[in-house]
């Protein structure tokens, strides 16, 4: 199937559907992907669509630019007029999908950046992202129910080594740590797997008697 846009929400960001793989884009490069209100509405909204779509049957998030998403716009999210249950619309859109979602980490991915990852089936890492639990270094706590997610899936020790001291990892660590799966170079991690030409199943073999 050629790809096809489903949305491009406010431009902040892009599914196109391919082969029944949905490929959502944090499309905001210049401000390294920060998630801001506005990001968090569109992606969704785009969550929205894709599951309303049968034929989708897996889903991959990415980031544009060389980082998957640098954290939460502050500013934008902690507005006095600004309801905090905005900033969790995105991430419950992707925990909500009825489809196994994978995240494909292409750079950087620290506070809400990494923290939006946990929800998901699967992570694969770049060889050049990075991953930081920097709220420590705010004075805040992680959110987007991080501190029930982290622990089931790195254990009790690695989650708060990681939380308490803030400090940015390379991919390895992750991989080590079980927080992704498997590390790829960075021109692998979007490169369709090339599927294997089917074959007609062999023909039985007559006998034939003497």
């Amino acid at each position: 199937m050629a790809d096809s846009p489903i949305a491009a929400a406010d431009g902040l960001v892009v599914v196109d559907v391919a082969d029944d793989i949905a490929w959502i884009t944090l499309n905001d490069p210049a401000r390294r992907n920060c998630v801001s209100a506005r990001l968090s509405v569109a992606l969704a909204e785009v969550c929205e669509e894709i599951a309303g779509n049968s034929k989708i049957r897996v889903t991959v998030l990415t980031g544009a630019g060389s980082t998957f998403s640098a954290g939460g716009d502050i500013d934008s999210l902690t507005g006095r007029d600004q309801p905090l249950e905005v900033l969790y619309r995105g991430f419950r859109g992707l925990a909500a999908l009825p489809v196994p979602v994978i995240a494909a980490v292409n750079g950087p991915a620290v506070g809400i950046g990494v923290t939006m990852q946990l929800a998901m089936d699967i992570r694969i890492a770049s060889e050049a992202a990075r991953f930081g639990f920097v709220f420590s270094q705010r004075g805040i706590v992680p959110e987007a129910a991080s501190s029930w997610f982290l622990p089931r899936l790195v254990g009790i020790s690695q989650a708060l080594e990681w939380c308490y001291t803030g400090r940015v990892f390379p991919a390895q660590e992750a991989l080590a740590g079980r927080l992704v799966s498997k590390v790829v170079p960075p021109d692998d991690l979007l490169r369709p797997r090339a599927r294997s030409p089917r074959r007609s199943p062999p023909r039985p073999r007559r006998c034939r008697w003497p």
